[in-house]
């Protein structure tokens, strides 16, 4: 049951996520004999029965507080019946690190659709997350109900004793670091040049298809070609404006990967009048367009072999994301720049 006020909706708990991890067996080499992992005593080298295992809490080296299964199911939180909403928190004031596990919520019935509809729809509007506490599986977690594509979303939570305290954890974190206005902007402008659409289908976990790739190869006897590019090295601080420039350089010959989305200010009539072209004679307007024509004919011309091969593999992908070239997230960096070498070639043809 999920409560606020004095409101009630009956929900179901559904599991969001799964994990596609492709999972081995252990063998002793030369065999197809499975290895199996006992509960030994490590004084005595003597297994030990199950039943006989207690946990224990070590106060100091060598001295346990024996807890027994029972003491701990007797102060267990069991199982919340109620998701009881104690207020209502702007999403954007929570930092990401503190969501860990996402579950659905649904409605338990049809005859509770209205009420469920309102929470989505209320929740959407206001950007809140409601905070409950919530209880399964003997364990009490801190958790979010947000709304999002029409549905609620309950997600459980670290508390904040859990998060790590990054300047404790992270070595050299900068503190006062001088940094030119001119860098600020460029770096910026590479931003907004590199900004794209989330796209979450576009996205695999291609480390994943290269193991069941290999496994399959392996299955047909086919040769195992290993194939790794360099890794990228550390930008030196002396030569960052310099980077920052290529790097800006190479992403405006790429052209935008999609156009941004408008802010506030752009939809406004008066932006859009700022932004709307100067009327212009005649001639001067078929000179620019051919000036544009020229300049863009130049700039495709200089995307040959030699400045593929300068690229790293996420620029090589973001490439052949744009052409849409099939099977392009399980394919190494160089048989990226090897299938967008291809493309260039058909459409030279084509053209």
């Amino acid at each position: 049951m999920l409560t606020f006020g004095l409101v009630s909706v009956p929900v179901a708990l559904y599991t969001a996520t799964q994990s596609h991890d492709v999972h081995f067996h252990q063998l002793q080499r030369g065999t197809s004999d499975r290895i199996r992992n006992k509960r030994v005593n490590e004084r005595t080298g003597k297994e030990v029965d199950f039943a006989d295992i207690v946990k224990g809490y070590e106060v100091t080296e060598g001295e346990y507080v024996i807890v027994e299964p029972d003491e701990l199911e007797q102060i267990s939180p069991g199982r919340s019946r109620t998701i009881d909403i104690a207020g209502f928190v702007d999403l954007a004031d929570v930092d990401p690190i503190f969501f860990d596990r996402t579950y659905y919520l649904g409605p338990r019935g049809k005859e509770y659709q209205k009420v469920y509809a309102l929470l989505v729809e209320a929740l959407e509007h206001a950007g809140k997350a409601g905070l409950a506490m919530f209880a399964m599986r003997g364990k009490e977690y801190l958790t979010a109900v947000r709304s999002e594509g029409g549905l609620l979303e309950l997600h459980t939570m670290h508390f904040a004793d859990e998060v790590r305290d990054p300047h404790s954890e992270v070595g050299d974190l900068p503190e006062k670091v001088k940094l030119s206005p001119q860098e600020v902007k460029t770096a910026e402008q590479l931003i907004g040049m590199l900004a794209i659409e989330w796209k979450p289908d576009e996205w695999h976990d291609t480390y994943e298809e290269q193991v069941k790739k290999l496994v399959q190869d392996k299955l047909a006897g086919r040769e195992i070609a290993v194939s790794a590019g360099p890794a990228p090295e550390a930008t030196n601080v002396i030569d960052l404006m310099d980077a920052l420039r290529r790097s800006l350089e190479t992403a405006r010959k790429d052209g935008p990967a999609e156009e941004p989305k408008k802010t506030r200010a752009d939809r406004t009539p008066a932006a859009r009048a700022s932004r709307s072209p100067k009327p212009t004679g005649g001639k001067k307007s078929t000179a620019t367009k051919a000036s544009t024509a020229a300049k863009t004919t130049k700039r495709a011309s200089a995307t040959g072999k030699q400045q593929l091969s300068q690229l790293t593999k996420a620029e090589l992908y973001k490439r052949a994301t744009d052409l849409d070239i099939p099977h392009r997230s399980t394919m190494t960096r160089d048989e990226l720049q090897h299938a967008l070498e291809q493309a260039g070639r058909s459409q030279r043809a084509a053209s």
